[in-house]
C-alpha cells in the first residue's frame, strides 16, 4: 500500500519540522534527556495523531528516546503531506491527505502491523480498532495516551462496558491540557480555519457556537473579541458529566453571551460553529430555518455534528466553490455553505494549520512524559487514568519557564496556615 504522497515534497516538510522545532521549547528539553536515557530503547510506539509540524516534533522526541515509530492519520483530512514526507525517512508513516474511508482504516492497520508497546491515540479510532478486529496486536502492549475529548468519552465507554484490556492515560483531561489546548490553541485555530477558508469578515456577523465546554468557551471568546455578535447553544443534559449542559449555559450567560436552542438560533445565525463532540447536533429541522448564505463549521472530532447527509437530501445540488468550500443549493432556493466537509475546520488541509505551536509544545510535552511513565514499567489496571498531577505540574512549569517565568514557592508560614484550621482575624 502507499505509505505517504509525494516524497519530493519533504524539503518542504523539513522546513516545517524545523520552524515548530525552533517553537517548542518544552519538547526540545525533554528531547535532551531523552536522547541521553533512551526511555524507550527496543520499544514500539504506534500513534494516530493529526500528522503535521507539532506532531512531527513529538514523534523526533520519542525516536530520541530510542522508539521505532509507526505514525497515521487519526483524521482523513488533517495530513500535511509536506511534513509526512519528511518524517517518512525517519520512521515509519503511512499517511496522506484526502483519504477514503477504506484508505484511512488500511493506514491504521499498518501502524499497528508494528506491534506496539505504546499507543498514542486521537479520537480513539486506533484503540478500537486494537479492541474490535486487531486483538492480534494487544498482548504486548503496556499502556495508550489518548488526546481528545472525544476520544476519552468513547474510552470510558469501553471500560463501563469491560472491553478496555490496558490502562489510558487521558491526556486529554490533563488541566494544563484542557485549560490551554482545548479552551486557546482550539479557539485560535478554529477562528484561522474559517477565516483562511473564506476571506469573511467576522465583526458584525451572528456566530452560534454549539457547545460551551472548553473548546466552545474558546471560540465563543474570541468571535467576541472580533466583534462577532455570539449566541451560544447548549442541551439540557449531563451525558454523564458532573458539569451538565444547564451549568455551561448558566456560564456562557454570565460570561456575557446569548444563550438558547438551537432551534431558536437557526433563523438569526450567520456563522454556525459546532464544538460538542456529539451527533447531529445541526440536523434537517434547523437547515430548514437557516438563512440564505448560512456559513457551517465544525470544531469537534469527528464530522458528525452536522448532518451532512440530510443535508445533502435536502439539496438540488451541491457543489464545491473552492478548497474547503461546499455550497448545498437547497429545493427552496437557499444555499448553505459547508466548510471541510464537515470535518475539522481547524486542521483540514490546506486551510486549517491545527493549534498554535507553542500550545502543542505543552499538550505534547504530556504526551511524552506519560509515553515515558509507561514504557518505564509501571504497571496500571486496564482503565482510563488521569495524567499524573506530578507531570501535569511539570508541564506547566516549563511552560512558564520557557516564557522567563518563575515562580516564587509559598513561605513556611503559608504552608502551615493552608494545611491548618488556624483562623483569621
Amino acid at each position: 500500500m502507499p505509505k505517504i504522497k509525494d516524497h519530493l515534497l519533504a524539503p518542504e516538510g523539513e522546513a516545517e519540522l524545523e520552524w515548530a522545532r525552533l517553537n517548542m521549547p518544552v519538547l526540545a528539553q525533554i528531547r535532551q534527556r531523552f536522547e541521553r536515557e533512551k526511555p524507550f530503547s527496543g520499544l514500539t510506539v504506534s500513534v494516530a495523531l493529526h500528522l503535521e509540524k507539532k506532531t512531527g516534533v513529538l514523534l523526533e522526541t520519542l525516536a530520541a528516546g530510542g522508539a521505532r515509530i509507526f505514525a497515521a492519520s487519526c483524521n482523513p483530512t488533517t495530513t500535511d503531506d509536506r511534513v509526512a514526507a519528511a518524517l517518512s525517512s525517519k520512521m515509519e508513516v503511512f499517511a496522506w491527505a484526502g483519504q477514503s474511508k477504506s484508505e484511512y482504516y488500511s493506514c491504521l492497520n499498518a501502524v499497528l502491523d508494528g506491534r506496539p508497546h505504546i499507543v498514542i491515540d486521537d479520537g480513539c479510532d486506533l484503540i478500537n480498532l486494537l479492541h474490535a478486529s486487531r486483538r492480534d496486536a494487544i498482548a504486548q502492549v503496556k499502556g495508550a495516551c489518548e488526546e481528545t475529548t472525544t476520544g476519552v468519552n468513547r474510552l470510558r465507554a469501553m471500560q463501563k462496558a469491560g472491553k478496555l484490556s490496558f490502562p489510558v492515560f487521558a491526556v486529554n483531561d490533563a488541566y494544563s491540557k484542557f485549560l490551554l489546548d482545548n479552551q486557546f490553541g482550539t479557539a485560535q485555530s478554529t477562528v484561522a480555519g474559517i477565516m483562511q477558508a473564506t476571506n469573511k469578515l467576522v465583526g458584525g456577523k451572528t456566530v452560534v457556537v454549539a457547545g460551551y465546554g472548553w473548546c466552545g468557551r474558546g471560540i465563543a471568546s474570541r468571535m467576541k473579541g472580533l466583534g462577532a455578535n455570539v449566541i451560544v447553544v447548549e442541551v439540557d443534559s449531563s451525558f454523564g458529566r458532573k458539569e451538565s449542559g444547564l451549568h455551561r449555559a448558566l456560564s456562557a450567560l454570565y460570561d456575557g453571551f446569548r444563550v438558547m436552542g438551537m432551534d431558536e438560533a437557526a433563523p438569526i445565525g450567520d456563522i454556525f460553529i459546532t464544538a460538542t463532540g456529539n451527533k447531529n447536533v445541526i440536523d434537517a429541522p434547523h437547515f430548514s430555518k437557516m438563512k440564505d448564505g448560512a456559513l457551517l463549521a465544525n470544531a469537534g472530532h469527528f464530522n458528525i455534528e452536522i448532518n451532512e447527509p440530510a443535508l445533502r437530501k435536502m439539496s438540488k445540488k451541491v457543489e464545491k466553490i473552492k478548497e474547503n468550500i461546499d455550497a448545498y443549493r437547497l429545493k427552496g432556493g437557499k444555499t448553505i455553505y459547508l466548510l471541510s466537509e464537515g470535518r475539522l475546520v481547524n486542521l483540514a488541509r490546506p486551510s486549517g494549520q491545527g493549534h498554535p505551536i507553542e500550545i502543542m509544545d505543552g499538550s505534547f510535552a504530556l504526551q511524552a512524559l506519560c509515553c515515558e511513565l509507561l514504557a518505564k514499567g509501571k504497571r496500571l489496571p486496564a482503565a482510563v487514568h488521569p495524567v499524573p498531577q506530578e507531570i501535569d505540574e511539570e508541564v506547566a512549569r516549563l511552560l512558564l519557564k520557557s516564557q522567563g517565568i518563575t515562580l516564587p514557592k509559598p513561605t513556611q508560614q503559608q504552608k502551615k496556615y493552608a494545611e491548618s484550621f488556624e483562623e483569621g482575624t
